[in-house]
């Protein structure tokens, strides 16, 4: 593991820092594309971005300490709002930042008149793209991410150890590294949003199939990962994972259905 990957000076380069930096970096690049190539200003990419990022950061804390807490059958609250919580790199739920974001971008998108579910269109490659190399960072910090104990089982072979991690594993432990998990199929993904960013019939096509795919990612992901049940068997991302599944294929099927009157009421 390489939480810290090097000094210069009195600064520490974290290596979650350093990945997440580039995911926006990367994402921020793309965005710009994509509103150059559809007669936007290319340069509110740099301000989408921006929001998101600290959206995403703010937004992720939050979910984290209420993840913890759990409501009130984790870790105290007390100690979850101390500086040594707030603060440290690990505890960034993705789902906290991803609504904190949406909220921000939609009183963005207002204020410019740029139509919201366009924006969330041309962002779904470089969210996902984003995330999964977000993901390379959680798992060179070993912040806690990571799945289950996989020893004496027969997926030991993909077992990792986390021990010199941000969130230590206990030494010899071998658990699923999901973080890797998440970043192959994240790619995988956005291959797939950024070949069918030009094929997509309708506004929010594109957006409808990344709620639906990375939602499903992290569902089942959450099944050998180990956040804290919260109902049932379910964790808060699954949850949230399945709300975002269900209104992905909601817009799917509106739209289909809409196209379907219209074009029956031309014939």
């Amino acid at each position: 593991m390489y939480p810290k990957l090097f000094e210069i000076g009195p600064f520490s380069v974290y290596s979650y820092g350093l990945m997440l930096g580039i995911a926006f970096i990367a994402g921020s690049w793309l965005l710009g594309k994509e509103l150059k190539r559809n007669n936007f200003d290319e340069n509110a990419g740099v301000m989408v971005t921006f929001l998101s990022l600290i959206g995403g950061i703010v937004g992720a804390k939050i979910f984290y300490i209420i993840e913890e807490w759990n409501f009130g059958k984790g870790t105290s609250l007390g100690m979850l709002l101390t500086p040594e919580y707030l603060f440290s790199a690990a505890g960034l739920t993705f789902y906290g930042g991803l609504i904190l974001s949406i909220i921000l971008l939609y009183i963005y998108c207002k204020y410019k008149k740029i139509p919201l579910l366009r924006m969330f269109d041309f962002m779904a490659p470089s969210a996902i793209l984003g995330y999964g190399i977000a993901r390379i960072g959680c798992h060179l910090a070993g912040d806690g991410d990571y799945g289950i104990q996989v020893n004496g089982t027969i997926w030991e072979f993909l077992g990792y150890s986390y021990s010199k991690g941000t969130v230590p594993t206990a030494p010899g432990v071998l658990v699923h590294p999901t973080p890797i998990y998440e970043t192959i199929v994240s790619f995988i993904i956005f291959i797939f949003l950024w070949r069918q960013r030009k094929k997509v019939k309708y506004i929010g096509q594109l957006f409808a199939y990344y709620l639906i795919l990375s939602g499903t990612e992290r569902l089942l992901v959450e099944f050998i990962r180990i956040n804290p049940k919260v109902f049932w068997v379910l964790t808060q991302a699954q949850i949230i994972s399945i709300i975002l599944i269900i209104a992905g294929i909601w817009m799917l099927l509106k739209k289909k259905k809409s196209i379907t009157e219209k074009t029956e009421m031309t014939d």
